[in-house]
């Protein structure tokens, strides 16, 4: 689990890195501009962010599963071997498809419009502004969604229903609570991944959605992966037990005041 985690807050550091800097710049100078390499690039580091979180985060369940419904052979599976193969197999596979979407986006013509609609370098503005045709990219972007972020929901929820089947047959209410613990921080990383993508995907477009899609996006670029590393830390009792002692003082603090 802290090996996937580790590959987790990786990728969250390069993907706050792609975007954060650029946006804090624009409110700082006011300078708008881009170049159109510097988007490429942005756009590129987002792409492959995205893809990495959701295998990353589909090999976790499958972990979670073994750790859950088969305990004993945990760690006659999942070795380090199995682990850095897998970790090496989901990033050579988001690096490829990055570089094949912005090789594809590169060949765009844009001359009706530079004025992008975000507050970033995002696939779906790109397209809305050229003037070439993007009937096969649009296909392209259906089936990846089909077969990457659709197939990794199924199976993250087929691992967690036999998760929860196996948990209910422990008879020990405390050895439940453990087990389900111990599964609890990536359900939260999951939800808060998938629901707001979903929800900007899946609804309506509109005047009001694309408002709506710049707050979806800030709050799975920016607020997801400052969120991460406290839903992770919250497990270890030591941070808990420092998170406790420092309320403890603010309290006594304001009280004295």
């Amino acid at each position: 689990m802290y090996f996937f985690l580790c590959n987790l807050s990786s990728v969250d550091v390069i993907y706050v890195s792609a975007i954060i800097p650029k946006m804090l710049s624009i409110m700082l100078t006011e300078d708008k501009e881009i170049s159109f390499h510097g988007c490429l690039t942005q756009l590129s580091f987002f792409i492959f962010c995205g893809n990495a979180e959701i295998y990353i985060l589909t090999s976790m369940a499958y972990d979670r599963y073994l750790a859950v419904c088969s305990p004993l052979h945990y760690f006659f599976i999942m070795t380090r071997r199995v682990c850095i193969i897998t970790a090496i197999s989901y990033m050579f596979v988001s690096a490829l498809n990055s570089l094949i979407f912005t090789f594809m986006v590169s060949n765009l013509s844009f001359c009706n419009s530079h004025q992008i609609n975000h507050f970033f370098c995002e696939i779906l503005q790109l397209m809305a502004l050229t003037s070439s045709d993007t009937k096969s990219m649009n296909i392209i972007i259906s089936i990846e969604d089909i077969c990457v972020v659709t197939t990794s929901l199924m199976f993250i929820l087929t691992s967690y229903l036999r998760i929860i089947s196996t948990i209910l047959k422990i008879r020990s209410s405390g050895e439940q609570l453990k087990a389900f613990s111990s599964c609890s921080s990536h359900i939260i990383t999951v939800l808060l991944f998938y629901g707001p993508s979903i929800f900007m995907y899946m609804k309506p477009e509109s005047e009001q959605s694309k408002e709506q899609d710049k707050i979806l996006s800030m709050f799975y670029v920016a607020v997801v992966p400052m969120l991460n590393p406290f839903v992770y830390s919250l497990r270890n009792k030591e941070v808990l037990g420092a998170a406790r002692k420092m309320i403890k003082v603010i309290s006594i603090r304001v009280t004295n005041k």
